[in-house]
């Protein structure tokens, strides 16, 4: 058996949705998965790109993200977009879905972690962002970077 892996790797992580949308809050959630899927994400062979978060009959499901086949999984394979349950307690699960509901936000996975060996999924409590957000958020972000490196260029000289 081998050792137990302790901390926290990133495996993915979904960068349009901090273009697209607004965190108000994150959440963590367990993931139902296979084995040979498993093997895949340690692989790094995961897409968060396009995902989404449903409610339906009180359980969490993540839907859009695909984990590719593995390799050596033949018939053990499952479908790469198939949706997936994720794991909250029942009361976190239905004060989300008020949220929802209620405030015209949505339930979008932000990024896929290792937690002491066990795959989880951070959740974000978006608001969708519109185009003059988008511009200033860009602009923001390049100011930033030419502030530093002008300080950096100062620093070395």
């Amino acid at each position: 058996m081998a050792p137990k892996q302790l901390g926290i790797k990133r495996v993915a992580e979904n960068r349009k949705a901090f273009h697209e949308y607004f965190v108000l809050e994150r959440f963590e959630a367990g993931i139902e998965l296979a084995g040979t899927e498993v093997k895949s994400i340690r692989a790094g062979q995961v897409n968060l790109k396009d995902s989404f978060c449903t409610v339906k009959n009180g359980e969490l499901f993540v839907r859009g993200m695909h984990i590719s086949p593995y390799e050596h999984g033949n018939i053990f394979n499952k479908d790469p977009v198939r949706p997936r349950r994720l794991l909250m307690h029942k009361r976190e699960i239905l004060k989300l879905n008020a949220r929802v509901m209620q405030d015209g936000v949505a339930l979008v996975p932000l990024s896929l972690y290792f937690k002491d060996s066990r795959v989880k999924l951070e959740l974000g409590l978006c608001k969708g962002k519109k185009l003059h957000d988008k511009r200033d958020a860009e602009a923001e972000k390049q100011s930033r970077r030419d502030m530093d490196r002008i300080i950096k260029e100062k620093n070395y000289t």
